[in-house]
């Protein structure tokens, strides 16, 4: 009986690892098609406006942000699954808070285009709490 309840635990553990295993691939089969999809948003600006049709000048900085944002989207989602360990996660998150600090990134969080809303709210929630509301004031220059 219980090398028949060892077994079973071993086995319900591969099974688990499997399904993440699965899970992750499936993620990163998806962020490599987004990749591909930015690459050509990145050449030819133009094309955003098959996603998006706001008026406005879009930029090879514009894709190459909405590609950052969902780089670091794709790291807070391997992290939320425990696929990062806690060390790689602390490297992003000074990543990622360095880019909204130092950077144009915050900008165009909070502009007009409202990037905020091509996420999804674990992510949006993520960017507002931990990592906007904790960085220092964008000083005026």
């Amino acid at each position: 009986m219980l090398l028949c309840l060892c077994r079973f635990i071993i086995q319900e553990s591969k099974c688990k690892k499997l399904s993440t295993d699965i899970e992750t691939k499936v993620i990163s089969d998806l962020d490599d098609k987004s990749n591909e999809l930015t690459r050509l948003a990145i050449e030819k600006p133009q094309l955003m406006k098959i996603f998006s049709n706001v008026e406005s000048d879009l930029t090879e900085e514009f894709a190459f942000t909405y590609h950052v944002l969902y780089t670091f989207a794709h790291a807070y989602h391997t992290y939320q699954r425990k696929v990062v360990s806690d060390n790689e996660w602390t490297g992003w998150l000074r990543r990622m808070r360095n880019c909204f600090e130092q950077g144009k990134i915050r900008e165009y969080w909070e502009s007009d285009l409202e990037l905020e809303k091509w996420f999804d709210p674990a992510f949006e929630d993520f960017i507002n709490n931990e990592i906007v509301q904790k960085i220092r004031p964008k000083q005026k220059m």
